[in-house]
């Protein structure tokens, strides 16, 4: 492993032939093995987009947090790049929990999936998979992909048709589209104060995004329904819709009824992108951290 500091080592793990970019963040002033937070991002995103903030709050409260690189995105290998197939993340996903587990530095008995919109659906997934876990956090979580086609407008996905098939009959290059845009201005995603996601790059990060998406990835949303693995979730698992989300829209007595007692809803009145900003962070943050420290009391 590659250590950039001592509280932050850099690492890798195979995934779909490809070597996949991770990094394990660790406390500070505490020796491990750490309690752990494997820490699955959404759909443009890579390993620090939006999430600096939890990372330091998780690491406050003595856990370690391990993020990733999907194949093709960030600092991991792949092409072409930018693609998203559901299905292939979430054996990503599956890799970066082996790699986790396999870390002298991480508590194997106390292993917690954190997801967020598009990882959100994917940690739900995986936790009903995995009893074996301490629990799992899923936050404005992407659970029923065809609620989010239905709320594109006629135009726009007349134009995703086209970019579509542009992407997916030309075998020698890809067809991209942007990830994020603002309002009415055309993306994959322009709703909810989407365009936040690049100044906030901008400002926290200091660099510049790589803000396009491979079109054939639009295909693949409304086939993705992750919902239907709440039932079998056994593990305790948190999850934290947003009342005002037009990215990822949250039915809560839906998914309540279609959720098992292991499962633990809460709302907060926001769009899809407030819960990662201020001031809507401070509220999403205290209700993330009083779940875990029932889950790790020891931790704190």
């Amino acid at each position: 492993m590659n250590v950039l500091s001592e509280n932050r080592v850099k690492g890798s793990f195979r995934n779909q032939g490809v070597s996949c970019a991770a990094t394990l963040h660790k406390p500070d002033n505490t020796k491990g093995p750490y309690p752990t937070i494997l820490m699955v991002h959404g759909w443009g995103g890579t390993q620090l987009t939006l999430v600096t903030e939890f990372i330091r709050a998780f690491n406050d409260a003595g856990f370690a947090v391990l993020t990733f690189d999907y194949p093709g995105w960030g600092d991991s290998e792949g092409l072409p790049r930018n693609v998203i197939n559901p299905w292939k993340r979430e054996k990503t996903v599956e890799a970066a929990l082996t790699y986790t587990k396999s870390l002298p530095d991480v508590d194997q008995t106390n292993i917690i999936l954190w997801g967020s919109s598009f990882g959100g659906g994917h940690v739900v997934k995986i936790a009903a998979e995995h009893p074996e876990l301490r629990g799992a956090i899923a936050q404005v979580p992407m659970l029923d992909g065809m609620l989010a086609v239905k709320a594109v407008p006629p135009a726009r996905m007349i134009h995703f048709g086209i970019d579509m098939m542009r992407d997916m009959l030309n075998p020698f290059a890809t067809h991209y589209v942007p990830i994020v845009s603002p309002e009415g201005e055309y993306s994959s995603m322009d709703r909810d104060g989407a365009w936040r996601v690049e100044s906030w790059i901008e400002d926290t990060l200091k660099r510049q995004q790589d803000n396009r998406i491979a079109a054939r990835s639009l295909a693949t949303m409304g086939f993705y329904r992750p919902r239907k693995h709440l039932k079998k979730i056994t593990i305790p698992t948190l999850i934290i819709g947003a009342t005002r989300d037009s990215v990822a829209p949250f039915d809560e007595n839906k998914v309540r009824r279609l959720s098992s007692d292991s499962v633990e809803i809460q709302t907060i009145d926001a769009n899809h992108f407030d819960p990662y900003l201020d001031h809507w962070f401070e509220d999403n943050i205290s209700r993330q951290l009083e779940f875990i420290k029932r889950l790790v009391p020891s931790s704190y």
